[in-house]
């Protein structure tokens, strides 16, 4: 690569102290001149979205993440002051906590049980372990965030006999959601366990009027905040679902609002070569044909981004992933998206994406700075940051040797705005990536048809259970169970129901292996 094309095709922000290096893509001559139609039209219409238009048609709703971190922005005086007051209101409650004005049964507050899934998880996740400083933090954060008795029993574990001194927030935006749902009741059963009001240690984040909002009033809950029907669960992390969390671990919040509302200031640009979301959409757009027909690989080279290709994996597939376009044609849309860390996968899957099939393209962000303080040397005039460095600059040209694409993002160092600067930074990009090709970035049908799927399987599990009682004594097969439910089609998710539930003596239900693993039959004893 020569070094004019790395001028020419790097991209520097100081403003938010980040660099885009877009040159081992293999860009044609000419083809942000090609896009410059195209992105007027997405500019434009982030322009609309911003100003409060219903930028998602199918739910009728407007579209206001950007909005959380820099509420003048807000298309009335009434959602300003809602976002103003819920950011005070988060504030005044951890300065309560912090300063011991509000207590737990065992004392001060130590511990953080955040109660969710998806959105409601995974942003929080990302920044607490970006951010965190485990022997400095006002609190330790731990997770729900499935519906997993075992992950639940190890968050529980973590916890141990500080559970008096933990606050769980609970967050749903319907206040329905089932996952969410099985992990409050495990919380409540947890501390009744040990003899504490759950009430008192309990804090709702969810919508006004919600099934959770109406538990939380009944019960007398801690405290209650805001989620709006116009924040989707993947752009929520700036509001109350990611900042309590933050604020109560002892994070700067208004850092972390501040560095998104810099990053969105630099993405409002009109020109690609100046709005580096719009750099990145074209990037992806480019490198996937616009159609998704290469993977996104994120490799940071830095162990406290480890969960940020976590969190891009909702945000990017989520929002990118649909069958139709906003005309209501069939174009299976979407960017697969996966990653670890680097140097880890210098060990790991490299060696595929040098050498093995060239369906995707990586993105490797590198952070300038080690570590706060000095580092020794490992070698003369070596340091271990040195040889992560090696690393990524070593994976970045065996890619480019075999004529494999890849981005470089550079940020200066980790801290709480820079976090922010990236969460802001590619969720523009989803949505410029999705005015390119004229989908709806803000709806998630196909989530919905899982959650509907799940919820017959839990009917049949019932039903099985009563077929099973009813013929107490007797051991039927899946195919006996299914016909005698009138469902025959039914019989190979009546045998997977089945064999959970053997596994967990449910119901008194046990087991009696066949020849074959599918001839297993049920039963409940007399």
């Amino acid at each position: 690569m020569s070094w004019d094309t790395y001028k020419a095709l790097t991209f520097s922000f100081p403003e938010v102290d980040l660099s885009l290096d877009l040159s081992r893509l293999g860009l044609p001559e000419g083809y942000f001149d090609s896009q410059r139609g195209a992105f007027a039209k997405a500019f434009a219409s982030m322009d609309e979205l911003e100003q409060g238009a219903i930028a998602n048609p199918d739910e009728g709703r407007m579209v206001g993440h950007y909005w959380l971190r820099d509420a003048n922005l807000a298309p009335n005086d009434e959602l300003k002051e809602t976002i103003n007051s819920s950011v005070a209101k988060i504030k005044a409650f951890a300065s309560k906590v912090h300063s011991g004005e509000l207590k737990g049964a065992n004392g001060t507050f130590t511990d953080v049980l955040v109660i969710g899934i998806g959105g409601s998880a995974l942003g929080p996740q990302f920044i607490a372990h970006a951010l965190g400083v485990p022997s400095e933090d006002k609190a330790q954060v731990h997770f729900f965030d499935n519906t997993d008795p075992d992950g639940m029993d190890l968050a529980l574990n973590a916890i141990g006999d500080r559970l008096g001194n933990t606050i769980s927030l609970v967050i749903s935006k319907s206040g329905g959601t089932a996952e969410t749902r099985n992990g409050m009741l495990e919380a409540q059963k947890a501390y009744a366990d040990m003899g504490l009001d759950f009430a008192k240690h309990a804090v709702a984040i969810t919508g006004v009027d919600s099934k959770l909002d109406k538990v939380a009033i009944d019960e007398g809950w801690l405290e209650r905040f805001e989620m709006w029907d116009w924040v989707g669960g993947r752009t929520s992390v700036l509001c109350a679902v990611g900042l309590v969390a933050a604020a109560l671990q002892g994070l700067n919040i208004q850092a972390l609002l501040d560095g998104a509302a810099a990053m969105d200031k630099v993405t409002r640009a009109k020109e690609i070569e100046k709005n580096p979301s719009a750099l990145l959409a074209l990037a992806w757009y480019y490198a996937t044909n616009g159609k998704g027909e290469k993977d996104m690989v994120i490799l940071p080279y830095k162990d406290r981004l480890l969960l940020f290709s976590r969190y891009l994996q909702q945000l990017i597939m989520e929002s990118l992933g649909k069958e139709f376009d906003l005309d209501g044609n069939v174009v299976n849309q979407g960017i697969a998206v996966y990653g670890n860390k680097g140097s880890t996968d210098q060990h790991a899957y490299v060696q595929q994406l040098r050498e093995g099939v060239p369906n995707f393209f990586a993105t490797l962000i590198e952070v300038l700075k080690d570590r706060n303080g000095p580092s020794m040397e490992v070698e003369p005039g070596v340091t271990a940051g040195d040889y992560l460095q090696g690393f990524l600059l070593g994976t970045r040209e065996a890619l480019a040797e075999k004529d494999r694409q890849s981005i470089t993002l550079t940020v200066a160092e980790i801290n709480e705005a820079s976090v922010a600067n990236l969460i802001a930074l590619y969720e523009r990009a989803v949505g410029f990536y999705a005015s390119l090709t004229n989908i709806n970035a803000y709806h998630q049908p196909g989530v919905e048809a899982g959650k509907k799927a799940a919820g017959i399987a839990i009917e049949l599990g019932k039903a099985i259970v009563e077929t099973l009682e009813a013929n107490k004594g007797e051991a039927l097969d899946a195919p006996t169970i299914a016909e005698k439910l009138g469902q025959p089609e039914s019989t190979e998710l009546v045998f997977k129901i089945a064999l959970h539930m053997a596994a967990n003596a449910k119901a008194g239900i046990s087991k009696i292996d066949g020849a074959n693993w599918h001839e297993a039959k049920f039963l409940v004893l007399a």
